[in-house]
Order: structure tokens, then C-alpha cells, then sequence
């Protein structure tokens, strides 16, 4: 398979910290530093956007698998915690939790065959991160 090259420029847009990341599309997204370190935290911190990322790429998995097993969905979410710890300057992600929140006509088992298949197969998010992190998942169905 030829590798696919993307194309995602970051722009400056005042005197501090915050930045502008735009895709091929034209897609925006807003980081900016907290306080500690000159920014006015109008954005995501890059390090959270790691953390939606594969919030994200779990879920677009986690969705699709589930209306391929014709299961309805009608309310979703993902709650993501982490834990950072230091090493030298820089920091990194010691553990990342997802839990997803689903609510619908849902059969348990394919849930969690769903998001086991994200996690360990499809995401590519989850699966770049799990080089640094401890990755794991819980789930919430119909309460």
C-alpha cells in the first residue's frame, strides 16, 4: 500500500501562544498554552488534543462496528482520563481511561466486542499511544 501523505499547516495568530491548525480541507483547530507558560489557554492544549483524538478515532470505530452489528444508538459519549508524569522536560501520558456512556438498543457483548475491536485493531490513535500508555476502557450502557 503507497503511504498517504497529509498536509496540515499551523499558523500563528497573536503574541502569545495561540495557534491555528488547518487541514488540507480547510478544517480548523484552536491550541494555545495555559497561563504557566504565556498563554491565555483559548484553545486546546496540544496534549489534550492527543486525548480527543483517540476519544474520537474509538468512537468513529466503536459506531461503525455497531451499526454493522445493526445495533441502535441513541445517545453516545466518551469520557476520557489520563495520567501524565514527567520524564526529564518533557511529559507524557502514564495511563489514558476511556469510558464510553451509550445508551440504545445495545446488546452488551457486541458493545464490548466493538470497542475491544477499536482499541486493539482500528484505532489508529490508540495504537500509536499505547507505545507511551497504558490504555484502557470501561463502558456505561442504558445507565
Amino acid at each position: 500500500m503507497e503511504p498517504t501523505i497529509k498536509k496540515i499547516t499551523l499558523n500563528r495568530i497573536d503574541d502569545h501562544m495561540n495557534f491555528e491548525a488547518v487541514d488540507a480541507k480547510g478544517k480548523t483547530v484552536l491550541f494555545d498554552a495555559g497561563p504557566k507558560i504565556g498563554g491565555k489557554s483559548n484553545g486546546v492544549s496540544p496534549m489534550e488534543s492527543l486525548l480527543m483524538a483517540a476519544a474520537a478515532c474509538s468512537s468513529i470505530d466503536v459506531v461503525m462496528i455497531l451499526k454493522k452489528m445493526k445495533q441502535q444508538i441513541d445517545d453516545y459519549k466518551v469520557e476520557v482520563e489520563a495520567e501524565r508524569i514527567s520524564e526529564g522536560e518533557a511529559s507524557r501520558y502514564k495511563t489514558i481511561h476511556l469510558h464510553f456512556v451509550l445508551t440504545g438498543e445495545i446488546k452488551e457483548k457486541k458493545l464490548e466486542k466493538a470497542i475491544q475491536m477499536s482499541l486493539e485493531k482500528y484505532c489508529s490513535v490508540s495504537k500509536i499511544l499505547a507505545h507511551s500508555a497504558e490504555i484502557t476502557s470501561s463502558y456505561s450502557l442504558n445507565g
